[in-house]
């Protein structure tokens, strides 16, 4: 299946907000979004259920799919902003019709719970996809300048090489090469041996994390090993684990850091730690799906194609 990398957003162009997971409690968030980019110069619609709620859901699954297929399948429409994650991308991933989002490839953005959606995209369809700001979460203000710079760069610019994370130099040195492919791990993992998991071979897996008990991010990493992700994947880049620690005091733990020692035991690549890439202010934006140059000499994450065409 060939790669279907969007074309590049260009200033007057339309972008559609879409909220696929949990509702976004204060409305005006979105509005906050949606002036954010109207101020750059875009023109923006909003999903006609972006505001409903249903308990922990933006909506039924129905009306979720219904504003996902009208985005992709507007013409007008040159980019998807996701308004923010949550809970719920998970339930819409066999009720999507992925033939008629492959016919129509444009820039998709989100993260955290968002991630199952991208991966199944990239399964389905081969189509790039951003991990990266939402409109109700970053952009509803003030946006990080790294965070902003980092969108807009991958987004706009045509052109390979360029250095899109730095994370910690590692005394391994070695280099990896492969498309960009991951996420948030607990979405992550919770597509492995579904229909919607990608293939890891040969890729540069990305993972982060937030709110997770520190064994609960160990359960994860080692059920990404089991499914053979670590081996296969050409290199690993960690991001934020944010929050990722003990609540109850008293209860006994283990070092993240040990999680990490025991999944790079069985990584095949290297294994860099670091990346501003996660649920923090500061977050870099990666292409999932680009062939990406994962240097742990120089703790450096660089594309290797165009992030857009």
């Amino acid at each position: 299946m060939p790669i279907r990398v969007p074309r590049r957003l260009k200033k007057n162009d339309l972008l559609g907000i879409i909220c696929p997971a949990s509702p976004v409690a204060d409305a005006a968030r979105i509005e906050r979004g949606v002036r954010y980019l109207e101020s750059l110069g875009y023109r923006v619609t909003v999903g006609a259920n972006a505001a409903k709620s249903d308990g922990y859901l933006a909506g039924s699954d129905a009306e979720r799919v219904a504003d996902i297929h009208a985005m992709f399948t507007d013409r007008r429409v040159k980019g998807i902003f996701c308004a923010r994650g949550g809970y719920g991308t998970g339930r819409l991933l066999p009720l999507l019709d992925y033939g008629r989002i492959a016919r129509h490839p444009k820039v998709f953005v989100g993260y955290s719970d968002v991630t199952a959606l991208a991966l199944a995209l990239w399964k389905k369809c081969a189509l790039v996809t951003y991990h990266g700001p939402m409109s109700a979460v970053e952009m509803a203000g003030p946006i990080d300048p790294f965070t902003e710079e980092s969108l807009w760069n991958v987004l706009t610019s045509a052109a390979p090489g360029l250095t899109v994370a730095r994370g910690a130099p590692s005394a391994d040195g070695r280099r990896a090469r492969g498309h960009l492919l991951g996420g948030n791990l607990s979405l992550v993992a919770s597509v492995m041996g579904t229909p919607w998991a990608p293939d890891f071979r040969g890729a540069i897996l990305f993972l982060e994390e937030i709110g997770e008990d520190p064994y609960r991010v160990d359960r994860m990493l080692v059920q990404l090993a089991h499914a053979g992700a670590a081996a296969r994947a050409a290199g690993t880049a960690l991001g934020q684990f944010t929050a990722c620690v003990v609540r109850e005091s008293g209860t006994p733990t283990r070092a993240l850091e040990a999680s990490f020692a025991d999944f790079s035991s069985k990584a095949r690549g290297p294994v860099v730690r670091g990346f501003p890439v996660g649920h923090e202010k500061r977050m870099a934006t990666l292409p999932l799906g680009i062939r990406a140059l994962l240097d742990a000499g120089e703790g450096s994450l660089t594309l290797e194609e165009a992030p857009v065409s």
